[in-house]
């Protein structure tokens, strides 16, 4: 048993505590979670709050001197930790024998004698630093708060099928789904009709909204949600089931507001209780009126919390027990919905935490005139030495990045005063590559240089491996501010808040969060996701303004100038064939084949007539233009370069990744800020270098002697011949793939628990989030997280994703069909048949794409 639990019974029994006292409730902390921040990953500011937490619970609940008690800093910096704990240690014990005459003392085991381990901690603290362990994506809730109260309330009675009738598990999966929103919906009924009302009595206006938030909102969506499903399975054989669930996901975001207050709510009934005899008395008469006391007022307003997260779980079931193709599809749409209903639920309870987060920030930096809320995410906190280029002086600061900015400042006891705001808009970062000799601290640092020349920084960290964490937070800033694929299609996106609710103009799935929560075109509008940026329709506000003077009087028809319009003509993949049928008015016909990839030449967006160049055939004429679609290859890359393809990887990071590696060490990494272009990056003399791959009449280069008909064959020629034709102060090979294990790293590589399929694209916001495209291969190790991130690896980085982007295929009876260049798996999974396609690479690394179920 823990010491503090074992103390809390001490003290009940010491007569000190009374038997029914909270400490003994299932959910008892030893300390107030309420003050403590849960995720303090790369913030000074946040670790030392809870460090400050502890010491004022010793200080004003125990009544500790503060010479007994070890600085804030100590602790953080691991200093004189034996000291801090034996210190700490001494205390408890004189307290405890003092008492333990009143009865058995405790701690009731053997203690273990501190090892010289706690001496030596701030060597290892630096050595080795501290991995970011912790599940970022930890539940925002407690799971089992109220999931008692959530299964008692929404218990079904449902008859048990006749052995003969064992095939019609889906007729029980329907009839769960219709049974608990009719009990859910009961329930929401009475937390109005027996409690918010009775109490409007007694509570003022102000009081009942922040107790109940919106719960009457909640009532009047689910009364018509409960209509259309009993109508849809009892009448009509939930055929449209899934249109109901689609139709109804904008009405339910306002469960983001609903539990981003709960908890607030809950913490204000408990004061008001506390506070008020009267109220407590009419809560205990509205609870046996509403349930017979089963359940009280809290436990109830917990309920709407779990519900919302339960849809996709039941949808999910009923989808494994459909069997016809058509309805499984729908079905999965709704299923699809439902998981982005809860991801954007669980991303507004997050948003207001670092919002919580960024006022405590706000009120700790002193001469601060700005709102931080303006400046994006916080990315972490941490002392530092920075000089200015212009004079040399390391200063000791404390900086604190956000997405759009770099906060200074001087440390003044607990606070802070504002030094310099740093607008990362008009820097990029230069790394300042140290020998890899190097182990002096504060030794190993960047450069933030001004676009325009002007004055620029340097910062400095203790080690070598926090210089690298913060070059990719700073790598992250700037990628989310300024995304490669920002001015694709002739938008300007930007980072933006939306006052409401909007969803992805290119994926249609909803814009998650409270601020910020995604990009918005500032000349036609469309807001999206960062991993849809490129794929967004051509902005309409830019054709209309950049192409008018190219416009024909009669045929209004856009001619696009290749060298100032576009970098490269855009090019289109067909989706459905055409020979000639209808025929163009404007000029000859252009068959196409699904699967053609056109070079558009000419295009007006209101036509429909375009005019283009099969690449493959050279031809060239006029076609519909809803026959096509943006052409994207990434996926073909990612198959064709598995062992050293980086995904979409931008400059910085490709220089974080390979920093620490061996030298020669490179990567071919996708440049989606070009559509389809790509570069090589590769370690050489403590320096990341960088080459754009050049395409031209479907060959690929680096130098123009010497052209190869696929980037793997360009990277296969360099492996053995040196860089040097065509860089000469770059005389190496590519002689270490990125994804190839250092020496020994092996037996520190975790078991793979299943692979999966990336459904589609997601971008990361966080640099332990993995960037993925539709189509990447990852491997799992871990599926605990909560709220559906999983941990995994793609390309050679390991971190954490979402499991509604892809599908797993362990537990796989394989079975090679055909099998020469291309060939075919077909295997058994969930008891499901599926069919695989794949291709041999040189490495024997079977690339994956899902044909059918």
């Amino acid at each position: 048993m823990e010491h503090w639990k074992q103390c809390a019974l001490w003290l009940i029994n010491c007569k000190v505590l009374p038997p029914n006292h909270r400490v003994t409730w299932e959910s008892a902390q030893s300390i107030n979670l309420r003050e403590i921040n849960l995720r303090p990953q790369m913030s000074q500011f946040l670790c030392l709050k809870n460090i400050r937490t502890f010491l004022h619970a010793c200080s004003e609940i125990f009544g500790m001197k503060k010479s007994e008690l070890f600085e804030a800093f100590d602790l953080f910096d691991v200093r004189d930790f034996g000291k801090s704990a034996a210190d700490e240690n001494s205390y408890f014990i004189s307290l405890c024998l003092s008492l333990s005459f009143y009865s058995r003392p405790f701690p009731t085991e053997e203690s273990v004698e501190d090892e010289d381990i706690y001496n030596h901690l701030e060597d290892l603290i630096d050595e080795n630093g501290v991995e970011d362990e912790e599940d970022l994506y930890d539940c925002v809730y407690d799971d089992d708060e109220g999931g008692e109260v959530y299964e008692d309330l929404m218990k079904v009675e449902l008859v048990q099928p006749q052995k003969q009738a064992e095939t019609d598990v889906r007729s029980c999966c329907l009839m769960e789904i219709k049974q608990t929103e009719e009990k859910y919906t009961e329930t929401l009924d009475s937390i109005e009709k027996f409690f918010m009302k009775p109490l409007g009595q007694s509570l003022s206006s102000v009081e009942i909204e922040k107790v109940f938030v919106n719960i009457p909102d909640l009532v009047k969506v689910h009364t018509s949600l409960l209509r259309e499903v009993q109508d849809s399975v009892l009448m009509h054989n939930a055929s449209n089931l899934y249109q109901i669930f689609i139709k109804y996901k904008e009405r339910l975001v306002l469960y983001g507001k609903y539990c981003s207050q709960v908890e607030l709510a809950i913490a204000c009934l408990d004061d008001i209780c506390k506070n008020r005899e009267d109220v407590r008395q009419m809560l205990e008469l509205c609870s046996k009126r509403a349930n017979n006391g089963k359940f009280t007022l809290r436990d109830l307003l917990v309920v709407p919390m779990q519900r919302v997260l339960k849809y996709h779980l039941l949808l999910q079931e009923l989808v494994k027990h459909t069997h016809d193709a058509t309805d499984k599809s729908n079905l999965r749409q709704a299923l699809d919905a439902m998981k982005d209903l809860a991801q954007y639920v669980n991303e507004v309870k997050r948003d207001i935490e670092t919002l919580r987060d960024i006022d405590q920030y706000q009120k700790s930096i002193e001469n601060l005139n700005q709102s931080l809320r303006n400046y994006g995410r916080p990315k972490g906190d941490s002392e530092v030495r920075v000089a200015s280029v212009d004079k040399r002086a390391k200063q000791d600061r404390h900086i604190f990045l956000f997405d759009a900015a770099v906060i200074v400042c001087k440390r003044r006891g607990d606070n802070y005063e504002m030094k310099e705001v740093i607008d990362l808009h008009s820097f990029k970062i230069t790394n300042n590559p140290t020998s890899e000799r190097e182990n002096r601290k504060w030794c190993h640092g960047f450069y933030l240089t001004h676009n325009q020349g002007q004055n620029g920084f340097e910062f400095f960290f203790k080690t070598k491996e926090l210089k690298k964490k913060w070059l990719e937070q700073f790598g992250m800033a700037l990628s989310n501010i300024c995304p490669e694929s920002g001015k694709s299609n002739f938008h300007e996106f930007r980072m933006h808040t939306f006052e409401t609710t909007t969803s992805c103009s290119s994926c249609e799935m909803l814009l998650r969060g409270v601020f910020y929560q995604g990009y918005r075109c500032s000349k036609c509008g469309a807001g999206a996701h960062k991993e849809c940026l490129g794929r967004v329709d051509v902005c309409v506000k830019s054709i209309d303004t950049h192409t008018h003077t190219h416009t024909h009087t009669h045929t209004q028809i856009y001619y696009f100038n290749k060298k100032t319009f576009f970098l490269g003509l855009p090019k289109m993949q067909v989706i459905r064939n055409y020979y000639g049928v209808p025929s163009p008015l404007s000029g000859p016909p252009l068959n196409i084949q699904v699967g053609d990839v056109i070079e558009v030449i000419e295009a007006n967006i209101r036509s429909c007539w375009w005019k283009g160049k099969v690449l493959a055939t050279k031809e060239v004429g006029f076609f519909p233009s809803d026959a096509v679609k943006p052409s994207y290859e990434p996926s073909r890359m990612t198959s064709d370069l598995s062992f050293r393809f980086a995904g979409p990887m931008e400059r910085l990071q490709a220089e974080a990744e390979l920093l620490n590696r061996r030298s020669s060490t490179y990567l071919v990494r996708h440049r989606s800020r070009e559509f389809n272009e790509y570069a090589i990056s590769i370690k050489y003399n403590n320096d990341v270098k960088h080459i754009k791959i050049l395409t031209k009449e479907g060959l690929f280069h680096i130098a123009e002697n010497r052209k190869f008909r696929s980037i793997l064959e360009l990277i296969e020629y360099y492996k053995h011949h040196s860089l040097r034709e065509g860089f000469r102060t770059l005389d190496t090979t590519l002689q270490f793939a990125y994804r190839e294990l250092e020496n020994g790293a092996n037996m520190f590589t975790p078991k793979v628990m299943g692979v999966a399929i990336a459904r589609y694209d997601f971008s990361s916001r966080d640099t332990r989030e993995l960037t993925l495209q539709e189509g990447d291969v990852v491997k799992i190790y871990s599926k605990t997280g909560a709220n559906g991130w999983w941990r995994g690896e793609v390309n050679g980085r390991v971190s954490v994703f979402v499991d509604v982007i892809g599908f797993i295929l362990a537990y796989c009876i394989l079975h090679i069909i055909y099998c020469i260049n291309n060939f075919y798996f077909q295997f058994i999974c969930h008891n499901e048949n599926r069919r695989l396609k794949g291709t041999h690479c040189e490495y024997k690394i079977c690339i994956l794409q899902y044909i059918s179920s």
